[in-house]
Order: structure tokens, then sequence, then C-alpha cells
């Protein structure tokens, strides 16, 4: 009996944390989704509420700004607050803008919305690792906890576009933003029963100096990217945009040299892997978002596809990174990141490259080549990249060091959109401005694979 009491107690336990996993997966799951899942909807919004590039760039960079804005903070602000507070504020906040989202009537609602939905996002994933990390205190548990909760990664960007293109042909763009009502749902019940209040450390402070000049720079050079061919590049407005972001960005890294507890400690970049890594983390995200940006647009603009056929023929971008990271691990674990990271930005040259040559006139293989190189590229590079800068550091530094390559892709992401949106706004036709701005990607991509060759992790081959 005794025997039997202690089994059913064993796994009372492992279910309980099965459970609280799985809802820790599902926010996260959720924030990937929206940063993905939005991309095949643009052009129904488009035709419902008006518009034009420039307002979709915002609708997709106003979750981007926020978001990387927010999430070196958050991370302190979990610690602070306690993670599970911050999580679940955080799963509220994506609760309701994802519901008001699917019932707005002017885009400049949606924009505004989308920057909720992004600081829901960044008090989400910072503390759904901390979460993890005081519910499975066993190393051997925990890793692979983390591994099922990095695994909802790929699967979220693969799912994205065409759970979106399936959601929009059948029940309208604003099914997007409804179907995180559910998961929201689902994620805050098993938060509140089976997630713990963790520890809190109410003597930290937030880096509000660092916090205020960190967004204001993204948000006044994404702005200046976006509005440039509306105002005129030479034009007071973009001009100050520019000025506002450079003052902004001098005034950040000004309060992160002095500060006491400083967002983003400077010393991380004296370190030359960290400091190739952030760049590389800011160009693989910058090309894998303006490729998702414009490629939906190319298949529904101007091949007149319906949004599901959109999702899908994305899919050869998006199903590598579902199933390349695992083999990319393992890869890393024995030859080091350096040359995963120079495969991966290589392959994404040529996929780039590729796709240059695509137009109204093309067949589908050309594009199903192009995307799944770029897909694979991404794949090679992103965990490569994580392990090349986390094993470069301390482990007291690990934490930073991962906040701030997060924050690098999310600009990378940002800049992404605006710049594409930016090319193909100012490039005649489409079709030319698509092929410019896939030059662009394509010299990034390069450049990228130089930076990682030279700078990261040299004593390992």
């Amino acid at each position: 009996m005794e025997i039997a009491t202690k089994k059913q107690i064993r796994m009372t336990g492992r279910s309980a944390k099965t459970l609280l996993l799985a809802g820790i997966a599902i926010g996260y799951f959720m924030v990937l989704l929206d940063m993905t899942v939005v991309s095949v909807a643009l052009p129904a919004i488009h035709e419902d509420l008006g518009g034009s590039i420039r307002d979709l760039q915002w609708i997709v960079n106003a979750f981007t700004i926020a978001f990387a804005g927010l999430l070196l903070s958050m991370g302190t602000v979990a610690d602070k607050w306690g993670a599970r507070r911050t999580y679940i504020a955080g799963l509220i906040v994506l609760f309701i803008a994802s519901a008001a989202s699917a019932n707005v009537s002017s885009l400049g609602t949606l924009i505004v919305l989308r920057a909720l939905l992004g600081a829901g996002g960044a008090a989400v994933l910072p503390a759904s690792l901390t979460l993890i990390a005081h519910s499975f205190p066993d190393p051997a548990e925990r890793a692979r906890a983390i591994g099922s909760w990095a695994a909802v990664t790929g699967i979220a960007m693969a799912a994205g576009p065409v759970a979106g293109g399936i959601l929009v042909d059948t029940f309208g763009w604003r099914s997007v933003f409804l179907l995180n009502v559910p998961l929201a749902a689902v994620s805050l019940l098993l938060a509140a029963l089976y997630i713990g209040e963790g520890n809190r450390k109410p003597q930290l402070s937030v880096d509000l100096a660092g916090q205020i000049t960190a967004i204001a720079a993204i948000a006044a050079l994404s702005y200046a990217l976006m509005e440039g061919g509306n105002f005129g590049w030479g034009s007071p407005v973009i001009m100050g945009a520019f000025g506002l972001a450079f003052i902004s960005a001098s005034l950040f890294v000004m309060a992160e040299s002095k500060g006491k507890a400083p967002l983003l400690p400077l010393r991380l970049f004296r370190n030359s892997t960290v400091s190739a890594g952030m760049i590389a983390g800011l160009a693989i995200n910058l090309g894998f978002s303006g490729i998702l940006f414009i490629m939906p647009l190319f298949f529904q603009q101007e091949l007149a596809q319906t949004a599901r056929s959109a999702g899908l023929s994305l899919l050869p971008m998006m199903i590598p990174m579902a199933v390349n990271p695992l083999f990319t691990g393992r890869l890393v674990g024995k030859i080091g990141p350096r040359l995963p990271m120079t495969l991966g930005f290589g392959l994404g040259m040529i996929g780039a490259s590729l796709l240059i040559g695509i137009d109204e006139s093309s067949g589908y293989g050309l594009t199903f080549v192009g995307l799944l190189l770029c897909g694979f590229g991404v794949s090679f590079t992103l965990p490569s990249l994580v392990a090349a800068v986390i094993s470069s550091v301390p482990k007291e530094q690990a934490g930073a060091a991962s906040g701030a390559l997060n924050s690098s892709r999310q600009l990378g992401a940002t800049l992404g959109v605006a710049i594409y949106g930016a090319i193909v706004s100012g490039g005649g036709t489409f079709i030319a401005g698509m092929r410019v701005s896939l030059i662009v990607t394509a010299v990034i991509m390069a450049c990228g694979g130089l930076l990682s060759f030279a700078f990261v992790n040299r004593n390992r081959m």
C-alpha cells in the first residue's frame, strides 16, 4: 500500500510538471505565432481596412518594436516582481489585445493593439524561462524541459503562415487574432493551477533610462525608414527622426555605461564572439523577416494566390526550421558553432540569390529551391548562434547575453520589414522592388557568413 501511494504521488508530481510545461510552452507558442501568422493576412487586412505598404509595415513592426524594446528589461521585472506574476500579466495582455484586434475597424487601432501584443510577448518570454528554471531544479530534467520548450520555436514558425492562410480563407483575417484567445485562456488556467510563485528580488532596480532610450531609438529609426518614402528622405520630419534615433542610441550607450544595473552590460562586447554574434543575429533576422514580409505579398498580389496557397507556398522555408535544429544542435556539439553558422549564412545567400530571378511568369520550382535554402540557412544559423554566444561568456553573464541576443534579433526583424517595405514602395513596380530587396538580403547573408567565419569561436574548428 505504501509503495502504491509513493508511486501515485510520483505520477501526480510528474503529471503536474507536464501540465506546467505545457502551459508555459503554449504561452511561448503564442508569442512566436504572433510574429509569423499575420504575414499571410496582410493583403486581406489591406483589402478590408485600406492603407498602403507602409501601413502594413506598421502592423508587423508595431509588435516587433515593442517586443524588442521591452525584452531587455522584462527579465529584470520578472526577477523583481516574480516570474509567475509577470508571466500571467503578459498572458492577460495577449488575451485582451488579441480579442480586441479581431474587432477593430481602423488600421490605427490595430497598430496600437499589435504594440500591446508585443509588450505582452516581451513579458511572457523571459518569465517562461525563469519559471522553467525554478520548476525543474534537477539539471537533467531542466535540460529536457528547455529542449521541449525550445522545440516549440520550429513548430510555431512552420505553423504560422499555413494556419494563418487557412484561417484567412475560411473565416477571414480577424480569425488570425482570435486564435490566441483560447490558447491564452488554456495557458492562464494551467499557470494558475500549476505554476508556483518562485523567488522574488524586490531590491532589484529597473533601468528606466536604458529602457526609455532603447525604445525611442528603435521606434525613431523604424519610423524614419518606413515613412521616408512618404515624407521624402530629406524632409525635416525624416531627418528629425534619424536624429532622434541617433541621440537616443547615444543616450542609451551612456546610460548603460554608467548605470548600476544596466539592461545591457557593455562589457559583454569586449568578447569578439559576442559582438559578432549580436551583428549576426540582427543580420539573420533582418533577412528572414524581410522575406517573410515580401513573399506573401508576392504570392497574393502578383500571383493572385489565396491566403491558404500563399501559406503553403512558404512551407519550404518554414519546415527546415521545425526539423533541422535538432541536427544542427548535434553538429554544433561535435565541431563547434563557427562552421555551421558560416554554412547557414552561405545557404541563405544562395537561396536569396535564386529568388532574385523569380517573377509572375516563373514556375514554382525556382521559388521552392530558393525558399528551402533560406529555411535551411536560418535553421543552421540560429542554434549555432545561440550556442556560440552563450558558451563564450561566464555563467553569471549568460542571462544578459541571451537577452541581448534576443533583442538584437528582434531589432533585425524590425529593420527587415522597414527596409524591405521602403525598397518595395520606392522601387517602381513591386517585382523591381522585390528584386532589389533580395539582392540586399544576399549581400547581408554573405557579410554574415564572413563575419561568422572570421570572429566566432576561432579556437574551435
